[in-house]
């Protein structure tokens, strides 16, 4: 018995042009038909929305209404002396307490207060604290208003959303929890200028050899080619002296500066900002749309929220759609960042201090 070849079964390569699906074996054409086919019974491109349906349109904001007056009831507008808004305020206590954004009002005593119900009033400073970049401050002679209603910040999650104010706690505006709270670190301040590094002939001054744009030494009419004297007061002769005299204060400090300027002496003074924020803005793009804050970093803690604001709306509320405030907006930081001090890392404080200042120590009499 012989044993015949195994039976094969021939396999034809596949022709050009065709495609295997599992063990189906399809040509270009027939796919092009299928796929033309999806298309016919796909649902149209959608028109884009109308700017008042957006999520801060007036539509959309339409359906937050009731929350204007949980909102823009408890804050109010913080002015100068021509009646320009510098920040915004939140009313902690119904006889006139608020809590400001500190770096924002450097000299507190030039400024005044103004409510939504039209009152205005001068300001009493109360406290002030660097590492929260708070203020608590009293409208003198006012009493009778309302109060925000705290809730709890941490338990917030990610897209949630949270309503603010605007222009002064005039206008509602929306948005979401963007980011999970933390801690952002500072780099110190700075004013805007680069200095020569070579000392000058005589060994006195330093010449500054470039202004960033919009930065706090343009603002306050520093120019290239100006001869730094004396920074807080004190004599500089070497760049690095002035570099880490500015660093190691606060953005927002006021500081006097004396120079130079074609040999005559002359000075000014400067509101420093951070050095993230000058250094980020250096010619002049204003990233923000609109501003960023003059500090904008070395918070101890932060709730970053993407609502849109103006560095003139922080120190207002931020609250959950419910109404309960769970934090005061403390920095705009570029064009879809805030960030808010969230309740729990201000309130237990900014509480005592009012208790504090309501019921102080009774003088002891002299024996």
């Amino acid at each position: 018995m012989t044993k015949g070849k195994p039976v094969t079964r021939d396999r034809k390569p596949a022709a050009a042009g065709a495609r295997g699906v599992g063990s189906l074996v399809l040509p270009h054409s027939t796919l092009l038909l299928l796929f033309c086919a999806v298309l016919v019974h796909a649902d149209p491109p959608r028109a884009p929305l109308a700017q008042e349906d957006r999520t801060n349109g007036k539509n959309t904001l339409a359906a937050v209404e009731k929350l204007r007056q949980l909102t823009t009831a408890c804050c109010a507008s913080i002015e100068s002396p021509l009646g320009r808004t510098l920040c915004t305020a939140t009313i902690v206590g119904e006889d006139g307490y608020v809590l400001i954004k500190a770096s924002e009002v450097p000299e507190l005593q030039k400024t005044r207060i103004k409510f939504s119900d039209g009152r205005s009033a001068d300001l009493r400073e109360v406290h002030r604290d660097t590492r929260l970049d708070l203020v608590l401050a009293q409208a003198v002679g006012i009493t009778g208003l309302r109060t925000v209603s705290f809730g709890e910040a941490h338990a917030l999650t990610l897209g949630q959303w949270l309503c603010s104010v605007a222009e002064g706690g005039g206008a509602p505006r929306i948005g979401i929890v963007s980011a999970k709270p933390r801690k952002i670190p500072g780099e110190g301040a700075a004013m805007g200028i680069r200095m020569d590094e070579k000392p000058t002939k005589d060994g006195k001054g330093v010449r500054i050899v470039g202004i960033a744009s919009e930065s706090p030494a343009e603002a306050a009419g520093l120019q290239e080619e100006d001869l730094l004297i004396t920074i807080a007061g004190e004599k500089v002769a070497a760049s690095r002296r002035v570099y880490d005299i500015i660093k190691g204060r606060q953005p927002g400090e006021v500081i006097d500066i004396r120079y130079l300027r074609q040999g005559k002496e002359e000075s000014c003074r400067i509101r420093l900002a951070s050095r993230t924020k000058v250094l980020h803005n250096w010619e002049g793009e204003d990233f923000a749309n609109g501003g960023v804050s003059l500090r904008s970093d070395n918070f101890p803690e932060v709730l970053q929220h993407d609502i849109p604001l103006l560095p003139t709306d922080m120190g207002g509320p931020v609250a959950t759609l419910e109404g309960k405030v769970v934090g005061i907006n403390i920095a705009r930081v570029d064009r879809v960042t805030t960030f808010a001090l969230p309740v729990e890392a201000f309130w237990t404080e900014a509480r005592q201090w009012i208790q504090a200042d309501r019921h102080p120590p009774k003088a002891v009499p002299a024996k």
